[in-house]
Parts: structure tokens; sequence; C-alpha cells
């Protein structure tokens, strides 16, 4: 896919005759914007040869100017046929895996894996993208990588047609059931969450990766990264729906990931949570990659033809140190990965 393709790509599930927009631009100011993915790939995108991973060079250089040291930039972005290959560019562009899992570290991914569906229906995170991280941890020196989720559906069946609990096996991963016996109350000192049912498991990690489905959502309108901690805790967790934006904020300054991975492989447009309907799925081949999990969830609202300021959650969880919803082009590393 050429370069125009991907960055239209993007637009597939907006309504006619919009675009994508590029937030906070004023004339003549300074002040960081979110960008726009084609003024990113204006920065210096270059396409690759096959088997190449290639990007742009220009959004690694400081503000500065030249003759400084380049910097890791705020995300990856990267595009491609294999969901596998596109993962694995997608953290690299962030310094690789090794920035984020040291040697001996018990690592959870967590995916959506809420589902009775299969990968085509888009309604958990694509095995592949799961299965990359875990070989992925396991390269920098991870002791244990432990994948689990707390479905909506039945565990077995969600983890076996999702085909997550294959694919984590084979790449030498541990899938685990989510036990209502073993959650332990704890203190989240949230806003609106004071205290909820945890399980342990997660938040004892010594790395968490963050690996949602980009999605539509019935109530919630999108649901990505925060809200995907909700499959991390127990209890009553609809009564989290009567002020979602502050409640997924509260579990995001809980679980605080190391590193929030957003599955754009295919994009559930209508029906979500749940899915089902093959004509409600949009391939967009791409995962966005980020240390910083609002910058991540923003791109991700992008990505799936929403504009940010439409989510006043973004702003909330900005405003509580946890995240940026505005960058300088410069901090955004997209990668077109061809097919090898």
């Amino acid at each position: 896919m050429d370069r125009r393709r991907f960055l239209l790509a993007g637009t597939q599930v907006l309504a006619a005759g919009s675009l994508w927009a590029i937030l906070g631009r004023t004339a003549g100011s300074g002040d960081p914007v979110l960008p726009g993915l084609d003024e990113a790939w204006a920065a210096g995108g270059t396409e690759g040869a096959r088997g190449e991973v290639v990007g742009a060079p220009g959004a690694l250089a400081t503000a500065g100017g030249a003759g400084m040291a380049p910097r890791t930039p705020l995300l990856g972005v990267a595009h491609g046929p294999s969901p596998a290959a596109i993962t694995r560019a997608a953290v690299d562009a962030l310094g690789g895996m090794g920035r984020f899992v040291s040697h001996g570290a018990r690592v959870v991914v967590k995916p959506n894996i809420g589902w009775d569906r299969t990968p085509e229906q888009a309604a958990n995170t694509n095995p592949e993208v799961v299965a990359a991280l875990v070989k992925m941890a396991f390269e920098a020196g991870a002791k244990s990588v432990l994948v689990m989720d707390n479905p909506c559906n039945d565990p077995r069946r969600c983890y076996q047609h999702s085909g997550i609990a294959e694919a984590v096996k084979a790449a030498g991963g541990t899938v685990d059931f989510f036990e209502e016996s073993r959650v332990r109350k704890m203190k989240l000192g949230g806003e609106r969450l004071k205290d909820w049912e945890v399980h342990p498991a997660i938040i004892e990690a010594d790395v968490r990766i963050n690996c949602p489905v980009a999605k539509h959502h019935g109530l919630s309108e999108l649901t990505l990264g925060m809200k995907n901690w909700m499959g991390s805790i127990g209890g009553p967790r609809g009564r989290l729906h009567q002020d979602i934006g502050t409640s997924i904020v509260d579990l995001a300054a809980f679980f605080k990931p190391q590193l929030t991975v957003i599955d754009g492989v295919r994009i559930l447009t209508r029906g979500g949570p749940q899915g089902g309907s093959l004509s409600d799925v949009k391939r967009l081949d791409t995962v966005i990659a980020s240390a910083d999990p609002v910058a991540a969830e923003v791109r991700g609202v992008i990505l799936a033809g929403r504009k940010p300021e439409e989510f006043a959650y973004l702003a909330k969880a900005a405003g509580r140190g946890l995240g940026r919803t505005a960058w300088p082009v410069e901090e955004e590393k997209l990668l077109e990965v061809a097919a090898g």
C-alpha cells in the first residue's frame, strides 16, 4: 500500500467529506500540535523496499535542530500486512522492548479477550499482535509473560475462539483465567473509584503492557487502552458506566502501564463491543505503540475516525498527569512495513 492509501485508510470510518484534523494549530503558533498522519509523513517519511522497515527520519530530530542527538519518539505507528511485523516495528521505534522489560522481569500483557469472537470479527485483540509482544518480552529477558483478561462471555470460549490462547502458548507465554475468588480489594485513590476488586497478578507484575483493540462501543462510543483495564478488575463492573470517563481514568492512573500497544489491524466500526458482523469491520493494518498511555489513546481515537476533543476523559487524563494530548510532529515516527 502506498503512502497516500495508508493515510486515507484511517479515514474509511469517517463521515463523508470529513478530514483528519490537525488539532491545536494556530497561525504562526509554535505550540505543540496533534499531528495528522499526513503532516507526520511530511516530516520526512520514506517508502521502503520489499522487506525493509523505514520511517520518518525527521521524526527523530530534536527541537534543537541539526547536530543534536536523536531522541526517542513519543509514538511509533506502523502499517503493513503482517500484524506481528508491524507490532515489532512500532515497539522498536520507541527503542525496543528492552526499554521496558529488564532481565528477570515478570511481565503481564493485557489484551482484550472479552468476547466469543474470531479474529476476523475484531472484537478482541489480534492474536498475532499479542504473540509478538510475548516473544519480544522474552527476547528482552523476561522471566515470565502472563496473558489474561476478565471476559464478558464464557472465558474458555473467548480464549480459544479469539486465537489468543494458542498464539500465546506457541510464543512461550502463559494464559490464565480471571477468577473472582482471587481478586483483592485495593485502594485505587481515584476521583470516583476509591477502592475496587483487582486481580493481584496484574498489579504485582514488574511490567504491564496494555494491548487493546480499537473498536466501537455502544455505551462509551469507543473503547481503547484506558477502558481495557476494566478487564483487570472484578466486582460489579457495570457500575463504572455511570461515569465511564472518570472511572477509566481512575483505572489508568492505578495500573500505570509501562507500554501501551493499540491493535488497529482490524477496527470494529459498529456493533461494539461484541460485534459479530464482518460488514462492521474495517481492516487498517496499523499498530500504535507508546510509553505514554494518553498519547496512544489520542492516536487511537484518530485512527478510529473520531476527534479527540469529542472524548472529555482524554483531557481529564492529561490533567492528572497521565500523559499528553498534543505533541509536535517530530515526536511521532511512522513506519511502512513492507511484506517480507
